[in-house]
């Protein structure tokens, strides 16, 4: 088990340095992408031009430049520097990563306190009137667009320009530092938004495999045992279905950055996603290269956590 855990983070540590190179070079070789003319501004004449390829480093080989700009990450986790604004995009990351973090969180809570029940009791009551109409509304909410689905809750629910006003923050975020119950109320929309898609397609799967995980000959051994019904179902059945609910939670949280560009935009809250989104439209290439980078972290944490945890929630998966 040891051995292959540091063998997915070595495989880890390299898709982060492939994933880099990737980003690097089509920043050099995009059109648009000459760091030396977006710093300098649209007006900028040659001569400031070239001072600044020579101070930025530019009139070196892509290879070296590569290496410079990898030894600076590695080693002093410096990400480079915005065309704009100057300031270090670690910096300007570490900022907004409290936001993102806590709209992430909230949202992964809600999506699986609410979905994986629903599942479990969709697959226990099949064709059921509950079941059909869980199903139904799973099947409406997996369609409906984050952002879309944003603006209409601003739009009935919000406190401040709502028809119901039900959610009293919603669209003015609040640090939790600052204020825990604004921060809180703050967030409720928005973490409901961004949940429902993932709890419908989580209750989805949960339904499904637990439905065939039900039918297995180790269930009606149990049964035949004795066993609470309760404890044939949250023991054996639930414990083996749970394993498809880990791979897409662990994708699902590491793709969470990209989600909640849209969210946070539409209700305004200054995290990852909307630095993101201003770093697009602006072209600053090293914030947007930073904000990649941290999504592939992400991902690849994401998914070295959920090979572990197979191992310990599934007694048939072992790894040599």
């Amino acid at each position: 088990m040891t051995r292959y855990i540091i063998r997915r983070i070595l495989w880890g540590i390299l898709l982060l340095i492939l994933v880099t190179a990737l980003m690097f070079v089509l920043f050099r070789i995009l059109p648009a992408g000459e760091p030396a003319r977006l710093r300098a501004g649209r007006n900028a004449s040659p001569k400031v031009i070239a001072e600044l390829r020579l101070d930025l480093g530019l009139n070196k080989s892509l290879p070296a430049q590569f290496w410079i700009y990898m030894k600076e990450v590695l080693l002093h986790f410096n990400l480079g520097y915005s065309y704009y604004s100057s300031a270090p995009v670690c910096g300007l990351i570490a900022e907004r990563l409290g936001a993102t973090l806590s709209l992430m969180i909230g949202a992964a809570i809600i999506w699986v306190a609410t979905g994986l029940p629903i599942g479990i009791i969709s697959a226990l009551r099949r064709r059921s009137k509950l079941d059909r109409a869980s199903m139904g509304a799973a099947l409406v909410l997996v369609s409906a667009p984050e952002y879309w689905l944003g603006l209409i809750a601003l739009y009935l629910f919000a406190a401040d320009i709502g028809k119901l006003k039900i959610f009293p923050g919603a669209g003015s975020y609040v640090g939790l530092t600052s204020d825990p119950w604004k921060w809180l109320t703050s967030l409720l929309l928005p973490w409901l938004v961004l949940a429902a898609g993932s709890a419908a397609i989580y209750a989805r799967v949960m339904r499904g495999s637990l439905t065939e995980v039900m039918q297995e000959d180790y269930i009606r051994t149990a049964r035949a045992k004795g066993l609470s019904e309760r404890r044939v179902v949250l023991r054996h059945g639930v414990r083996s279905a749970i394993n498809p609910i880990l791979t897409i939670l662990g994708l699902d949280i590491a793709t969470l950055l990209g989600s909640a560009i849209l969210v946070e935009v539409v209700f305004n809250i200054p995290g990852i996603g909307q630095l993101a989104y201003t770093a697009i439209t602006h072209a600053d290439f090293p914030i947007v290269q930073g904000t990649v980078l941290l999504g592939a972290l992400f991902i690849v944490v994401a998914n070295i956590v959920v090979d572990i945890a197979y191992a310990y929630l599934d007694p048939r998966v072992r790894y040599s």
